[in-house]
């Protein structure tokens, strides 16, 4: 039985969802076409998050030589975020709105879909952002480009594990309907597969830094799972945004604690 999408649309699917970039053809495919091979477009995600991380890694590596290295890490934030239309920090406020401010599954569902920001999503969003940037100027000079390349790959790896082991909440929307309802295993596989340029450069600086990071990842899908299924029954696309904003956070910490 011949595939519904031509072999390209996958990976083409992953950076149209993950950037900004134009992405043409993609437009062309049928609505169930893109459903489906949006499920196979998981596994190119860590790979796209590494070229996310080069671009962060060298826009901060280029504004270094110019100025102080607080001002280069923020002009490379800067560069990120319009490349990824800030996706992933969006779903941190989202997801701290509706789990701090949610009295039940389709309350906190609610709120998780509410355009505006409140308290809990504002601080939420803040304190992580805070934390990435600190991180981020307290890098080893040698290790820098390294440990956010790795971080941008781990973090969508950990999303794409997410949609993997959590089922998309009832009623979810978007994201955590369309593409968690189709992830295989080989999916998860190939993640691990195409997470390996992004991460191995790192592992060769820093093993214990990155098996630190692993541990971290899988006692965190551990708690969120049991969070989520207790909380909304499953996963959104807001909760799978807040995964990857964790599973950076995680490298990162990792890599400034060695």
């Amino acid at each position: 039985m011949s595939s519904p999408f031509p072999v390209w649309a996958p990976p083409l699917l992953a950076v149209q969802f993950l950037t900004r970039i134009p992405v043409p053809g993609v437009a062309r495919l049928p609505s169930d076409a893109v459903r489906i091979a949006l499920g196979r477009a998981v596994g190119w995600f860590p790979l796209v998050g590494a070229l996310v991380g080069v671009a962060t890694a060298g826009t901060l590596w280029l504004a270094d030589q110019f100025w102080p290295r607080l001002v280069a890490v923020l002009l490379a934030f800067i560069v990120e975020a319009r490349l990824t239309g800030a996706f992933h920090e969006d779903a941190v406020a989202d997801f701290c709105d509706g789990m701090g401010g949610g009295r039940d599954a389709s309350h906190i569902r609610q709120i998780m879909k509410d355009s505006r920001i409140g308290t809990y999503g504002a601080l939420g969003l803040g304190l992580a952002l805070a934390l990435r940037l600190t991180l981020t100027y307290s890098l080893p000079l040698a290790t820098t480009g390294f440990a956010i390349v790795a971080a941008a790959t781990f973090g969508r790896f950990l999303a794409a594990a997410t949609m993997f082991v959590v089922p998309p909440a009832p009623t979810a929307e978007g994201l955590g309907k369309d593409v968690s309802t189709a992830v295989r295993s080989r999916d998860l596989a190939l993640a691990v597969l195409t997470a390996l340029p992004g991460v191995l450069p790192f592992a060769a600086q820093n093993p214990m830094a990155l098996l630190a990071a692993l541990v971290g990842g899988v006692i965190f899908i551990l708690w969120f799972r049991a969070l989520l299924m207790r909380k909304i029954g499953g996963s959104t696309g807001d909760c799978l945004g807040f995964a990857a904003y964790a599973g950076q956070l995680l490298v990162l910490l990792a890599a400034t604690a060695w």
